[in-house]
């Protein structure tokens, strides 16, 4: 009978499978190298790009920041220039507003039975003294007044008598509210509201 030592095939064997472990080992050790060499560069590359646009981001809401401060600054030149129109407006319609007053009142008065000592109007009132020849006369002046639709209110503050050369004469002061016109209203009413929402 033949006896075949088998001994020295199986240790080559076994270091060939060793060396084939070894290898595959080192191969797969180098692909993950490769994979996270990669995967590094390739996140760099997006932190790269992710840091650029933010800087642009940056640069743009800079800009965007100096137009709107531009823009708020606009906005308060404009509401100045509103409010000095509105200004001018109000002056340009009250110019007139003397005259026509004189007007209506030497309309209004009651022709060589009394006349005035002073007019005087600030704002909304009209405070008026005058001479009248009897109460009467001053009872039909405040009447007149209150019908011609320029005054809101018309309030008696004083009645004196007094003697001039053995004549009797009603010396009188009246205040007087003018009557506000809509427009004015509304515009008060605005700009109460502006300013609430302010």
């Amino acid at each position: 009978m033949i006896k075949i030592n088998l001994l020295p095939f199986r240790t080559a064997r076994k270091k060939e499978n060793v060396r084939r472990q070894l290898s595959i080992l080192f191969f797969s050790l180098f692909l993950v190298f490769i994979l996270l060499v990669y995967y590094n560069i390739k996140l760099s590359g997006q932190v790269k790009e992710i840091k650029s646009k933010v800087e642009t981001t940056k640069i743009e809401t800079a800009k965007y920041e100096k137009i709107n401060n531009e823009i708020a600054e606009i906005k308060g030149k404009l509401e100045i220039l509103k409010t000095k129109m509105n200004v001018i407006n109000t002056l340009e319609s009250n110019r007139y507003e003397p005259v026509r007053l004189m007007d209506t009142m030497t309309s209004l008065v009651i022709p060589k039975r009394m006349w005035f000592v002073s007019l005087d109007a600030r704002g909304n009132t009209v405070n008026i003294s005058g001479v009248a020849v009897d109460n009467q006369t001053v009872a039909d002046f405040m009447t007149r007044l209150e019908r011609s639709n320029l005054f809101e209110t018309v309030n008696l503050k004083t009645l004196k008598q007094y003697i001039v050369n053995k004549a009797i004469f009603k010396s009188f002061e009246l205040s007087c509210a003018k009557r506000v016109k809509k427009e004015v209203k509304k515009e008060e009413k605005k700009a109460a509201t502006s300013k609430a929402k302010k």
